[in-house]
């Protein structure tokens, strides 16, 4: 079996979407930094009662991820509410030593009215080669694609754009779906927003929902949504390549994350088959079945297309 290989394809860490401890988050971060990921996203991207990290313990996280050769991003809050949230991304974009990047229209106005490079996050809707050509204007240098666009609609995006905009798609993880003003995980629990006792501490990849057949269907975070399956794209390395392609971020879960990274630098070293990639991440500790059927829009987003 030959093993697909595309050396060009580098490895992104998306930021810690759950509600971990400090000491856990430090402890991931310095497992982070002695892998071969080339780009690392940090900071709080879900809910701003989550404090158990200080900016100044952001920035210090990417100090060390900087020094050990890392290229570091700070993600901004997905959905802002209050003044006060909107007054900490304007100090973080303010800030200016680290990049950031932007999951809000407030995050891309304050950057850019900053004139600094910024990168555009998930959450930041772009469908059209017309849509990143207006941000890119505006000094976007990456695009992380909208989890549900398939690889073709990748390509036709970004094909204008190949020199100024680095692009990524997700391939590892729960996928974020959608955000809400209401914390779906206090409700879950009977809890009030406001007193929910940070109860999503206790779900470390999200509170998985199942369906009346019990099958695996969604995953609660806080006020996101999730994917309850992982995305999972080791089958579509030429295919990623052949889209523009430039990076595979791979969002953090909870358990076998540091073997997850290991998997997917041996695919993209071309020291591993794809098959035998699928085979070692199947018996990974999870916290759902693997996905790729948004990659090729020819299966529902959540369906394994190569069964």
């Amino acid at each position: 079996m030959t093993p697909d290989h595309d050396m060009s394809l580098s490895l992104t860490v998306g930021p810690v979407q759950y509600h971990w401890g400090r000491d856990t988050l430090l402890q991931f971060y310095a497992d982070v930094a002695d892998s071969a990921a080339r780009d690392i996203v940090i900071g709080e991207v879900v809910c701003s009662r989550r404090r158990d990290m200080k900016p100044s313990d952001w920035m210090a996280i990417a100090a060390e991820l900087t020094q050990a050769g890392k290229q570091v991003w700070l993600g901004t809050l997905a959905l802002i509410e209050t003044e006060a949230e909107l007054r900490a991304v304007r100090q973080a974009v303010e800030r200016g030593d680290v990049q950031i990047e932007a999951n809000d229209a407030a995050a891309v106005r304050l950057a850019w009215h900053a004139g600094r490079p910024w990168s555009i996050g998930t959450h930041v809707n772009v469908y059209s080669s017309e849509a990143l050509a207006e941000y890119r204007d505006m000094g976007a240098t990456r695009w992380l694609a909208p989890v549900e666009l398939d690889l073709d609609g990748v390509r036709t995006v970004a094909q204008a754009h190949r020199d100024a905009i680095a692009v990524e798609v997700m391939a590892f993880g729960r996928l974020p779906l959608a955000l809400s003003a209401r914390c779906f995980t206090a409700r879950h629990h009977n809890l009030q927003k406001d007193q929910c006792g940070f109860i999503c501490r206790e779900d470390a990849d999200g509170c998985t929902v199942k369906s009346q057949e019990g099958q695996v269907f969604l995953a609660l975070n806080g006020i996101q949504t999730q994917s309850g399956a992982v995305q999972c794209l080791v089958h579509h390395l030429p295919a990623l390549r052949a889209a523009g392609v430039d990076a595979l971020r791979l969002s953090p879960c909870s358990q076998d994350f540091r073997l997850v990274m290991a998997v997917y630098e041996a695919l993209v070293a071309g020291d591993l088959a794809a098959q035998e990639a699928e085979r070692v991440l199947r018996g990974l500790r999870l916290p759902g079945p693997l996905a790729d059927g948004f990659a090729t829009a020819r299966e529902p987003g959540m369906n394994w297309s190569m069964a």
